[in-house]
């Protein structure tokens, strides 16, 4: 009687906690995070400008931490730690830093910013803009990855994003809109597009319109 007892308890399975792991839902920003490491990728030469396009709208759209990672499976170097490390550890920020610590901050109170013409686009930008209009023209810039971070912090001010024609913008990270209009004219959300302009943060008071050049004279 013992002794099939104990049959009993060494057949008991043992969990798959690398399975486990694999179907856990991911987070905005282990999504953004992957998107940095395969900007790295792209950097190094290990992907064309059409597989980084490609990978990038998987790792965007991805729910859970397998399809995320499959993304960087063939890429040696590059891994997404957050995938393999027990759910109980710490998060990554909502806002993840650029890998060679650039950041532009661009800041102004009832004043107008505006960037156009050659100019040096690092990975990051933030915007700071109270009563006042900003315009970013990115279509002449030396843009320097294919993803560019813009945070938006604006109150009762205009924010016109001007991108190249072959771009896209992704404006899904706008978490704060009140008394506030937003017009895509690019209506490139969630499509392909190199470079991709990532908008996060919010719009108070005021009006966000990203939009292509112009053709003609009047821009």
């Amino acid at each position: 009687m013992a002794e099939g007892e104990n049959n009993q308890t060494e057949q008991v399975p043992v969990p798959d906690e690398q399975a486990r792991q694999r179907n856990l839902r991911v987070s905005d920003a282990e999504r953004e995070h992957v998107v940095e490491l395969l900007q790295r990728a792209i950097g190094r030469g290990m992907l064309d400008l059409d597989e980084f396009t490609e990978r990038t709208d998987i790792a965007l759209a991805a729910r859970t931490r397998g399809e995320l990672n499959a993304v960087l499976i063939d890429l040696p170097g590059l891994v997404h730690s957050d995938a393999v490390v027990p759910a109980t550890s710490i998060a990554a920020p909502a806002f993840v830093p650029a890998a060679d610590g650039e950041r532009l901050e661009l800041k102004a109170h009832g004043s107008s910013l505006v960037r156009r013409g050659r100019w040096r686009v690092p990975t990051e930008i933030l915007v700071r803009n109270k009563y006042g209009e900003t315009k970013l023209d990115f279509t002449e810039a030396d843009i320097t990855g294919p993803v560019v971070h813009v945070e938006l912090d604006t109150k009762w001010s205009s924010v016109t994003v001007i991108i190249p024609e072959q771009g896209a913008v992704d404006l899904n990270g706008i978490t704060e809109v009140k008394w506030s209009s937003i017009d895509d004219k690019t209506n490139s959300t969630g499509k392909a597009g190199v470079p991709r302009f990532v908008l996060t943060g919010r719009v108070y008071g005021g009006s966000l319109t990203t939009r292509y050049p112009r053709r003609g004279l009047f821009g």
